[in-house]
């Protein structure tokens, strides 16, 4: 492997950082309003505000970033802040985001109304050259830069380089000059950084800052600063204890002064959080391990939590400590809490065990008399928390699944709006809703809580009855994480299908994870792709569509709110299948049962599309000349199709029916010769009559693809966009149409793409263009109505396609056509509509709707219209002028070139399958595009390989499913996996554990998963202790420990065997292995060792052993064609004649180590373990054939061509098993401190030290003896490593702790690699993630290998290494051939300068090695990063043209190139 291509296959899914902010609207005249808790709601989505009795007040934006995700950035977020606005005008002005990057680098991202997105209004960076000094000598800092807002935002405050202040000074009311209303809607202004400068806090004597933070209350800012004067340690705490001190600097922005107003020492040691305290009380909270403090200019209070908190010894330099501490009622510790603000006087903490504590503040109105702690719900483990709102909160965490979670508070007895049930229980994402745990499963671990009410008392018990506050909370959303991924394994679905073969049998494995932490820990089955849960199937060769209609005998005009409930419920009538030559139709109410000939329907020839008109009382069905209106079984009219009277004479035959868009009661047909006629529907007669729009009958403009669009809903979204048309219509019809009215149907307009690329929106029936867009073909990012911009309005202007034609090239716009036209707004309070096109290259164009109310957009109406007549200026009105597209990037699996004949509709829209709204993209590459939160989710479907026809079925024996034809014939009835959580970038199944998962592995022989969990026990104190100290001098201090009081939490570990359910329901645990006390579980191995029988002599001659760690059989015959590249010999076994005798055996091997503090020596266990089943498979027995102790921790096992390796402390050791014992035959004893990973491929073995980087060592039989081949001679603290196949090419990779991942080789004739004794570095790549595992899997055939006559030998081997992160993100390091390298390096450079990137980051330095100040000679450059590389599908075609011409090359070629990656790193 010579180059390699780097690329995410799932994002990462923690949330690190979390901040809430008005950034998309302003805080005055914001219409977000949240319903307040009543009882019907908790069970219930969230609800329109106009079903609200009253609002709670405006709701901010919650921003959240998931490691380098916020859009997707090229670094990672170090901290992140909402800069707000204060001031008399703050109510109209908007948030801005601060994001701070290492090592110094600071973005001002603020929301752009004209691209709907983010956009970049200053950066700040004090790195470099000019900015060295303020490192003062160091390299390498403990973190990086952080960041703190003024409540009032006059400034901001970023701590870089331990030890230097950046002040960021917010620009005045005014903004910056002349760029105010440039993109923003009615004068909404967001926050702006003017200037920065540097306080060198050294300089103000202080040393080791631990936090700060704006304090409210103040005229000016004051900046509250936590830093320890002098630094203490473990064996130092008994005598020097409250080593900090907090210091008030008030910071003029102007005088660029910070003078010190006042101080508090004799803090302890372990503060390290500061929370400003909300106006009218004002001061700090100081969160240290073990007290909290309260600090203001006048006053002070101080909370013990636990018999830990130390008072001070009469020191009084500036406050009174001598005073009683105030002792909390039960012991908590508070390292690693989280904290936000409930109201003025109630923090919410998030303690470390993931139990929120409430702490109020007594104040009398004059000062704080005392602080007093209460317990909560327990909730998930937090790494941010923050307040929406005065009725919101978000808990953010790495650990679990994050929650949003609403609040009411009372004061008085528990007093809960009228209808509400307390729920019993934590603050989990299984709320009881069972709709929402359908969407949005988050880890469900119920602890219940005996006996403790849910309701909150703000105070303690002796306090007034009104001085009680009570709080109530509901779980209203959940965010999915799949992180910490510690582990995954890689083993066979329950529903797997035996026969699969090629990408199909991808959908045959799912990868089993280990995530989460404590309590939150969860197995997390992975799937790329869907496998529907099959009903029934039978053979329908040669269908051409399907469709599923309704029909009701009788149906009222107005349609109430409970009637369309009972729409979503109704089943379907009938079903349509239509066949090359005859169209079958099927009764779906109970069974399928054929009824083609008891029907009206016309079935001799095939239909073209079918559905139901007249609010589902008439069925429409069309056909290639003609359409029939069925009641029923009942034809009531008949259709035949003429082309228009100017074509009559030459040939009225020759155009028929291609396309058909339904939108009740009109029906959109497109001729083959690309004309449109339009069918109108008469709701009075249940008749339709063909009209051809005037526009169209004269105009000889070709159509290439056309779509309806019904604008749905009491308020229909596209109105908003017309000129002021919505303030007086789209309310007014609402309130009109809950009497039952028939026009609160919405508004139905027609989307047409003509033949030259350019797309226009008519309003039906009048077919006034109200909308329209040139080249909509080249797939610019944004699109606005042309009438109204400049013909050079589109900012992403490049050289149109006649520049380009002019270099000669093949390719242009005029290739391109759009063959598929869809539009759609699925329900939802704040939904809107999305607009995809499907290119005749097979491309996917996704808009996603927004408005924009430009100030510039009325100007440029009024000049067109001045010259011209009224009747323009009456159509100008009625455009949409408001209305703009921005393109939503898709992934490219769902790429497929169309065929040249008239293709079948791939785009299927649903409102529910299986309770989720989107649609299914049929093809050779089917997927599933679902919306949640107004996103798209795209999951493929493999199982089946093409897929020519899909349509949805709703009846009693299958309940919102789904009924599609494969391309082999098979008609199949399906449901999709309701265990399956959707809403994420894989569908994901999460099995709590209520434990730390830690390592899990494949037992592919019983199907069945080995996984080591960890479960936190309280033990008393005096016992831990007692078992810390070794045997012979426990005696010492017994008296010591004996009277020692409390309890400490110990891990307890043990292996658990688990078993998948049939039914995709919970895993069943089938036998559980404990560990011993003290005894930590390390590794665990299913092994495969040979069988040497004491009286066989003779030499041993091993066969390959079957390799069943998480690869399958993938690396069997690995290497057969191995070419010697290195200067070693791959040993061929031969077996010899007594092999007869030998047998394979199939183990379970644990590998242990005794933590017993640092008196004791260390210490491990190798146990080994047979698991069978039962004659009748339904028990496992499980039992112990050996163990044994060896000296330092057993943290590694591998099977060696079957022998055992064994990681033993600093030693490897090769172990033979005799079938009763391990007898040791190799070592291999060097400078190894602690093995984290083996990985063996034949005789070959590389080993990852803790600190020591890679070994890579040769096992030789013959004179059975372990050799060092080479090493790498740098210090690297190694995560995780593999090998890396391509081919012959053997290659070697390691991952860090500084994110990075290396490539090496063994090249024992280069000068470089001293003899053979150095490894030399191929490649190394910054993946921004802590990579903690490799799994190699074979990458699958291309096009391009399934077309080439070549001979693929090295194809065929060659392997793919899918890795997991601590962020929850999976991805692939692929091998690449030179040629493709070179082209994609090529246009990786030319990217990094075409494409804008979010907040300013440039890809390139981020992607370089990361070595955190040591020294370290740069490798080579031979990974191109496919993130940088998706962007340019996302460019405009003529674009895309010029920088494949810049390139010397193609566009085909490059986007064969991608899309040739994508296909052979398919996984799961």
């Amino acid at each position: 492997m010579s180059y390699a291509a780097y690329k995410m296959m799932h994002w990462p899914t923690g949330i690190q950082h979390c901040a809430s902010g008005f950034i998309t609207h302003a805080h005055a005249g914001s219409a977000q309003h949240i319903v307040p808790l009543t009882a019907d709601d908790l069970d219930s989505d969230w609800t329109s505000a106009a079903a609200a009795p009253r609002g709670v007040g405006p709701v901010p934006n919650l921003v959240v970033g998931a490691a380098n995700i916020l859009e997707v950035l090229h670094g990672n977020i170090e901290s992140m802040a909402a800069l707000c606005i204060g001031g008399a005008d703050g109510g109209r002005r908007r948030d801005s985001i601060i994001l701070t990057f290492r090592d110094a680098k600071v973005s001002v991202l603020e929301f752009d109304d004209s691209i709907h997105g983010l956009r970049t209004s200053s950066m700040h960076c004090f790195e470099g050259p000019e900015w060295l000094h303020l490192k003062r000598g160091r390299e390498s800092f403990a973190r990086g830069p952080f960041v703190k807002v003024d409540p009032q935002g006059r400034c901001a405050g970023v701590l870089v380089y331990g030890l230097q202040m950046i002040i960021l000074k917010a620009a005045e009311a005014g903004g910056l000059v002349g760029d105010d209303n440039a993109f923003t809607a009615g004068g909404a202004i967001s926050a702006r950084i003017e200037s920065s400068y540097i306080i060198g806090l050294r300089d103000l004597e202080m040393k080791h800052v631990k936090d700060f933070i704006f304090i409210h209350g103040y005229i000016e800012p004051v900046m509250v600063i936590l830093h320890e004067q002098e630094l203490t340690w473990a064996g130092r705490v008994s005598w020097k204890h409250h080593t900090c001190m907090i210091s008030a600097l008030s910071v003029s922005t102007t005088l660029k002064q910070h003078p010190l107003i006042w101080s508090a020492t004799n803090l302890p040691h372990d503060a390290y959080k500061l929370l400003a305290v909300p106006s009218p009380i004002g001061g700090v909270l100081v969160i240290g391990a073990n007290t909290i403090h309260y600090h203001s200019q006048s006053a002070s209070c101080v909370l013990a939590l636990n018999s830990f908190a130390v008072s001070v010894d009469n020191r009084t330099d500036g406050f009174d400590f001598s005073q009683e501490m105030t002792r909390s009622s039960f012991s908590v510790e508070l390292d690693a809490a989280n904290a936000t603000w409930l109201s003025d006087d109630v923090a919410m903490l998030s303690a470390k065990t993931g139990e929120l504590l409430l702490l109020t503040l007594v104040f009398d109105g004059r000062v704080v008399q005392r602080l007093d702690l209460s317990k909560s719900k327990a909730s998930v483990l937090t790494s941010g928390i923050t307040s929406i709102g005065n009725s919101l909160f978000f808990l953010g965490s790495r650990l679990g699944d994050s929650l949003l979670v609403q609040f009411t508070c009372g004061v008085g007895a528990p007093m809960l709006p009228p209808g509400i049930k307390e729920e019993v229980g934590d603050i989990e994402g299984d709320a009881p809703s069972a709709k929402r745990l359908r969407r949005s499963p988050s880890d469900a671990l119920q602890d219940i809580i005996n006996g403790e009410e849910l309701s909150l008392y703000g105070s303690g018990p002796n306090n007034a009855q009104s001085a009680q506050k009570t709080f109530s909370f509901a779980v209203r959303d959940s965010l999915i994480n799949v992180g910490p991924l510690k582990d995954f394994s890689y083993g066979l679905r329950m529903n797997a299908d035996p026969n699969a073969t090629g990408i199909a049998k991808q959908s045959n494995y799912e990868l089993v994870c280990c995530s989460g932490h404590g309590k939150n820990g969860a197995l997390c089955v992975l799937q790329q792709s869907v496998r529907p849960e099959v009903i029934t199937q039978e053979p329908i060769p040669g269908c051409k569509g399907l469709w599923t209609v309704y029909h009701k005998n009788s149906r009222s005009h107005g349609v109430d709110s409970s009637k369309m409930a009972a729409d979503e419920d109704e089943y379907h009538a009938y079903l349509i299948i239509s066949l090359e030559t005859r169209t079958m139709v099927l009764q779906t109410v109970n069974n399928l049962e054929e009824v083609t000939e008891n029907v009206d329907y016309y079935v001799q020839g095939s239909t073209i599309a079918a559905g139901n008109l007249f609010g589902r009382r008439r069925v429409i069905q069309v056909y290639a000349r003609g359409a029939r209106i069925l009641d029923g079984a009942f034809m009531t009219q008949d259709l035949s199709f003429r082309a228009p009277t100017s074509e009559a004479g030459s040939g009225p035959e020759s155009s028929t029916v291609s396309s058909v868009s339904i939108a009740d009661p009109y029906v959109l047909l497109r001729m083959t010769d690309g004309s449109i006629q339009l069918l109108v529907g008469d709701l009075s007669t249940c008749t339709i009559s063909t009209n051809i729009p005037a526009v169209f009958e004269s105009s000889k403009k070709s159509i290439a693809a056309c779509t309806l669009y019904h604008d749905k809903g009491p308020e229909p979204w596209l109105r908003k966009t017309s000129t002021d048309a919505w303030l007086s219509t789209g309310l007014g019809e609402a309130v009109e149409g809950a009497d039952g009215t028939p026009h609160d149907q919405g508004d139905i307009y027609c989307v047409i793409c003509y033949e030259n690329g350019n797309l226009e929106i008519f309003d039906v029936p009048n077919f006034n263009c109200v909308f329209c867009v040139e080249n909509f073909v080249s797939g610019k990012t944004y699109l606005g109505d042309t009438f109204i911009q400049e013909p050079s309005g589109d900012s992403q202007n490049f050289k149109n396609s006649d520049d380009v034609a002019a270099h000669g090239r093949k390719e242009n716009s005029q290739n391109m056509k759009v063959v598929e036209l869809a539009m759609q707004r699925w329900p939802g309070l704040h939904s809107r509509p999305f607009l995809f096109g499907i290119l005749s290259d097979g491309t996917i164009l996704c808009y996603h709707a927004y408005l924009f109310e430009g100030a510039e957009n009325a100007s440029k109406i009024e000049e067109a219209s001045v010259p011209n007549s009224a009747c323009l200026r009456n159509l100008s009105a009625s455009r949409l002028k408001n209305l703009r597209f921005v393109r939503v990037p898709l992934d490219t699996y769902t790429r497929e070139e169309m065929s040249s004949d008239t293709p079948f509709p791939r785009i299927t829209m649903f409102k529910n399958v299986g309770g989720f709204p989107g649609f299914f993209l049929s093809g050779s590459r089917p997927a599933w595009f679902m919306i949640f939160r107004e996103r798209l989710r795209i999951h493929p479907q493999l199982c089946d390989g093409p897929i020519v026809a899909f349509t949805v079925l709703h009846n009693m024996y299958c309940n919102h499913g789904l009924i599609y034809v494969t391309s082999q014939g098979a008609l199949k009835i399906c449901q999709l996996p309701s265990v399956l959580c959707y809403d994420n970038y894989w569908p994901v199944q999460k099995i709590p554990l209520k434990g730390t998962p830690h390592q899990v592995t494949y037992f592919a022989e019983k199907n069945l998963y080995p996984l080591i969990v960890s479960v936190p026990v309280l033990k008393p104190l005096n016992q831990v202790l007692s078992s810390l100290v070794d045997q012979e001098v426990g005696h010492q201090i017994e008296h010591d420990t004996s009277n020692v009081d409390g309890t400490y939490t110990v891990e307890e570990f043990e292996v658990r065997i688990l078993e998948p359910e049939k039914s995709g329901g919970p895993w069943h645990t089938r036998g559980t292995i404990p560990m011993q006390s003290s005894e930590n579980a390390l590794t665990v191995r299913v092994v495969t060792l040979f069988v040497s029988f004491p009286f066989i002599s003779g030499n041993y001659s091993l066969g390959l052993p079957a390799y069943l760690l998480v690869c399958g059989a993938a690396i069997v015959d690995m290497l057969h064609k191995t070419k010697p590249i290195f200067a070693i010999c791959i040993y061929m076994y031969m077996l010899s004649q007594n092999t007869t005798t030998r047998e394979n055996e199939t183990l379970l091997a644990i590998g242990t180590a005794y933590l017993q503090g640092e008196d004791v020596a260390g210490r491990g266990r190798v146990l080994l373990f047979s698991v069978e089943r039962n004659s009748d498979n339904s028990q496992i027995l499980i039992s112990e054939v050996y163990s044994k102790e060896l000296k330092g921790a057993i943290s590694a096992l591998a099977s060696l061509q079957g022998h055992l390796l064994i990681s033993s402390g600093p030693k490897v050791i090769l172990h033979k098993w005799t079938g009763s014992e391990l007898n040791g035959v190799a070592f291999y004893d060097a400078p190894p401190l602690y093995v984290v990973s083996l990985n063996i491929v034949k005789n070959f073995i590389l080993l990852g030290d803790i600190h020591k980087s890679i070994y890579f060592l040769s096992w030789k039989e013959q004179g059975a003896q372990l050799s060092l081949l080479a090493k790498d001679f740098g210090s690297l603290d190694c995560f995780a490593t593999e090998f890396l196949i391509d081919g012959s090419t053997l290659s070697l990779i390691v991952s860090d702790d500084q994110k990075n991942v290396q490539i090496f080789y063994y090249a024992p004739k280069m000068s470089e690699s001293w003899k053979g004794q150095k490894l030399l570095s191929r490649a190394e790549f910054h993946v921004g993630a802590h990579v903690t595992k490799f799994l190699r899997l074979q990458m699958l055939p291309t096009s391009v290998d399934r077309t080439s006559a070549a001979p693929a030998s090295d194809k065929t081997n060659r392997f793919a290494l899918l890795f997991g992160t601590l962020d929850g993100s999976l991805g692939c390091i692929a091998p690449l051939d030179e040629l493709t390298f070179r082209r994609l390096q090529s246009l990786q450079k030319k990217l990094v300068d075409a494409v804008p990137h979010v907040a300013g980051l440039n890809p390139r330095s981020f992607r370089q090695f990361h070595s955190d100040g040591k020294a370290h000679r740069p490798g080579p450059d031979s990974i191109v990063d496919c993130e940088l590389l998706s962007h340019y599908e996302m460019l405009p075609f003529e674009q895309q043209l010029e920088i494949a011409n810049q390139i010397g090359t193609t566009r085909f070629q490059i986007v064969s190139n991608l899309n040739d990656l994508t296909l052979g790193t398919s996984f799961l």
